[in-house]
């Protein structure tokens, strides 16, 4: 019987949170908390999550996403406009409460860390 490849970890199994928040009406931000300072390496890698990542998972301009790293929380803020104005008609998730599960979602390809510094349960 074929064995059937293990799936890359998700960038949520390093991470104690990751959320999602208005930051006003026009903007939304995430944050990444992450359980460790190997995972924080993980998250803060630009060349493993930068803003033409963020672009593409929120179809957003890469020019207007901003990412800041903050290695003493072992943390990482992104913020983008959103793509409706908070709670116009065409606004489905008016506390941008949900806008973080792509993030979450995102898997962590062959990362020099991952391989000593598996998620932690």
């Amino acid at each position: 019987m074929p064995e059937h490849p293990t799936p890359a970890p998700q960038l949520s199994d390093y991470a104690i949170e990751i959320r999602s928040k208005n930051a006003g009406p026009f903007w939304v931000t995430m944050e990444t908390f992450m359980k460790d300072s190997a995972g924080y390496a993980i998250a803060a890698d630009d060349s493993f999550l930068n803003e033409q990542v963020i672009a593409d998972l929120y179809r957003v301009d890469a020019t207007q996403v901003q990412i800041f790293r903050i290695p003493a929380l072992n943390a990482v803020k992104i913020s983008f406009p959103r793509p409706v104005t908070q709670a116009s008609l065409r606004d489905r998730d008016i506390h941008a409460g949900q806008h973080h599960v792509p993030l979450a979602c995102l898997r962590v390809p062959h990362h020099p860390l991952t391989d000593e510094a598996q998620p932690v349960s």
